[in-house]
């Protein structure tokens, strides 16, 4: 099993209180059944995260929009989960919706999983997203370093020109100063 898939089922497992229903989402093999709980009122979010999760990792985009809404939600395991999901999903609109709830001010507390998230998507979205998403975090006193950091050790790993000037603007912020020193190494012709 995978790990991913161990760590879900374990936590799910937990919320579900021992519902019957949760040893049958975890073993069906029913793509139809599972895509069902994502739509019928009643059921409870960890069975709509386990369907959708399972449907993510199975490639039926039908997960598509549960995913996106676990991605925004307070609940950073909820967020990785879906992030883990999304990436394997391979829908062609998972880039642009984790653009734009990394750039999302009114959920920027949310946005750590998104960030990583168009990292590791490597999409034409990313480097925009991120430089806006960083951009907005270089305020004085902004609370959020976490997403900060995320986005300048994403835009190094991504290693776009386009970024050096929100990188160098980074080097001014004590807590982002080493990553964005590294960050901007890994950008072709710097130096």
């Amino acid at each position: 099993m995978d790990e991913e898939l161990r760590s879900l089922t374990e936590r799910l497992r937990q919320e579900s209180g021992g519902a019957a229903v949760y040893d049958r989402l975890v073993a069906t093999g029913d793509r139809d059944e599972l895509a069902g709980v994502l739509t019928e009122p009643g059921q409870p979010l960890w069975a709509r995260e386990l369907a959708a999760f399972r449907l993510g990792l199975a490639g039926d985009r039908r997960a598509f929009e549960a995913l996106v809404l676990l991605l925004n939600h307070r609940d950073p395991q909820r967020c990785a989960s879906a992030a883990y999901a999304l990436a394997r999903l391979a829908d062609p609109r998972t880039a642009r919706a984790a653009a734009a709830l990394a750039t999302n001010e009114l959920r920027v507390a949310y946005a750590l999983h998104p960030v990583r998230l168009l990292v590791q998507m490597r999409a034409p979205e990313s480097v925009p997203a991120l430089i806006t998403t960083l951009q907005r975090r270089l305020r004085p006193h902004d609370p959020y370093r976490r997403v900060a950091l995320a986005c300048v050790e994403g835009l190094g790993t991504l290693g776009d020109p386009r970024a050096r000037p929100v990188l160098d603007e980074a080097l001014a912020h004590p807590a982002l100063a080493q990553a964005a020193v590294r960050a901007l190494a890994r950008i072709p012709g710097q130096g």
